[in-house]
């Protein structure tokens, strides 16, 4: 892992120094585009997931008649869920592998941001806002809007009408409606600033996305509606 470590200071070095041309050096603003850079880099995992997403929901009616006449066989029913998925090229694990790139791009981001007294020159530079990079937010801000732009984030994710008629989806929905947001809060409380900022500006991006991708999918699926 520490080959991640090192990939990442590079790059947010990398990044710093390209602020610095530009006339306003600042690894809040590095961070910043680093958040971006990935976000970028991993769009095509994220179109294909909620491409995904949107299929299991058009899907429900047909997983609901599967799961009621196979009720009382969970194997079969296992196999015909799975044929279903198979039939309509979805796959139900495939929402999680943007997150799961993230992990390791989160944890090199820590351990930089830990190391960070150690390469740079002026201690003024950890300093961004309000706070400074390398510590905590004294003021909770970030967590406080950690906690919102999760929460958006999860709201326009979320495909509300998979719940419909579900009862158990619907109560997993508004599970992760408000308590994920709010645990995302509490994290970002207890990390340095840098991976509060990072965090709250990934939330930002992962919104602006998804209602590119709400939109053009619904365009899809006019289109092949006409």
């Amino acid at each position: 892992m520490n080959i991640i470590v090192e990939w990442m200071t590079t790059l947010l070095k990398w990044l710093y120094s390209l602020t610095a041309v530009i006339g306003v050096p600042s690894y809040g603003i590095a961070i910043i585009l680093l958040t971006i850079l990935i976000k970028s880099i991993i769009y095509p995992l994220t179109w294909k997931q909620m491409a995904s997403m949107r299929k299991t929901v058009d899907l429900q009616p047909k997983l609901q008649a599967i799961q009621k006449k196979y009720k009382d066989d969970p194997q079969t029913m296992n196999t015909k869920v799975m044929e279903l998925y198979k039939e309509n090229n979805v796959n139900p694990a495939g929402g999680c592998l943007p997150l799961i790139i993230q992990l390791p791009i989160f944890w090199g981001l820590y351990r930089t941001l830990f190391n960070f007294n150690s390469y740079i020159t002026d201690p003024s530079q950890t300093h961004f806002l309000w706070f400074n990079l390398t510590q905590k937010d004294p003021y909770y801000i970030l967590a406080v809007l950690a906690a919102a732009t999760s929460f958006l984030q999860t709201k326009v994710t979320s495909p509300t009408s998979a719940a419909s008629g579900n009862d158990a989806a619907a109560t997993t929905q508004k599970t992760m409606l408000y308590i994920m947001p709010l645990f995302m809060g509490y994290i970002t409380a207890t990390v340095p600033s840098g991976l509060g900022l990072y965090w709250v500006v990934m939330n930002i991006v992962s919104v602006l996305q998804q209602l590119y991708i709400n939109h053009k999918l619904d365009k899809e699926k006019e289109k092949a509606a006409a």
